[in-house]
């Protein structure tokens, strides 16, 4: 069985363009079709009853292009809104970054001491706790909420002063007392692209070494077993096409998203759209 539908990939911004590289380099023969909700981001400082609800505008705008399945490439929103937006678009397949997330971290670290970098929202809700203990109950989990990471990730400042001056704020706490982790998980779409900073930062502050863990490629792992799994893996032969869709300033969109591309997106590229209901 074969499929070619798209895959469509969802996010508050453009963080998860991190997700889409990934899904990219690793399914060349699949079409992706990606929406960045950039007017209402972010949405790591919003309720999970006004995530929940953004989210599931957002999966069902793109079930208008007939995809075949959905990847909520948003830290906050696979947290919150995971579980009902699998029940809502049942029978379309929903797949979240957290699980891989969690997956990741656990089986990077050897100490079991692993730091989450994340959101406000995705600290609050602790879901990246629950999806490590459900690996490995034992465990040792300390969160930080980084909330500036996805404003200068979005600005493109992820050099510099600024960013070095807040990675050691926000990962001061995270390497005192006993339980100094050994593995920090990445657990939001934009912070990848900080990952040389951040690494830099934490080195400094540990003599053991610390292993970052992006969500993305392990996401992007999970993607192509349920597509094997489901008979929804494209037959095609030659490259994917790749359409962007943001539903607010798209020249921002893609001038900052080139940055976590890897390549340029040209602005008549990026389609805007409106997804409110009604």
């Amino acid at each position: 069985m074969s499929d070619n539908r798209p895959i469509g990939v969802f996010d508050s911004g453009i963080g998860g363009i991190t997700v889409l590289k990934a899904l990219r380099q690793r399914l060349p023969h699949e079409d992706l079709v990606y929406l960045g909700d950039t007017a209402r981001l972010p949405y790591g400082t919003k309720s999970a009853e006004t995530v929940t609800a953004y989210a599931t505008q957002a999966t069902r705008y793109l079930m208008r292009h007939d995809i075949k399945m959905a990847v909520i490439a948003c830290n906050t929103a696979a947290s919150v809104a995971l579980d009902p937006l699998a029940a809502a678009l049942a029978p379309l397949p929903v797949v979240g970054v957290v699980g891989p997330g969690a997956e990741a971290g656990v089986k990077a670290s050897k100490s079991g001491r692993i730091g989450v970098l994340a959101t406000e929202a995705t600290v609050r809700g602790g879901a990246y706790v629950r999806a490590i203990h459900a690996l490995d109950r034992d465990a040792r989990v300390t969160q930080a909420p980084c909330g500036l990471f996805v404003t200068l990730a979005e600005e493109g400042w992820v050099t510099g002063d600024v960013a070095e001056a807040a990675a050691r704020r926000y990962l001061a706490p995270l390497f005192k007392g006993r339980n100094v982790p050994d593995t920090l998980v990445l657990g939001c779409t934009h912070f990848p692209v900080l990952a040389r900073v951040i690494g830099r930062v934490a080195g400094t502050m540990t003599s053991g070494g610390v292993k970052l863990v992006d969500s993305a490629a392990t996401t992007a792992r999970f993607v192509e077993k349920e597509l094997a799994a489901k008979g929804l893996a494209a037959k095609r032969r030659g490259k994917g096409k790749t359409r962007f869709m943001a539903t607010d300033s798209p020249e921002r969109f893609a001038r900052v998203g080139g940055i976590f591309f890897g390549e340029t997106i040209a602005k008549k590229d990026v389609e805007l759209v409106d997804i409110r209901p009604g």
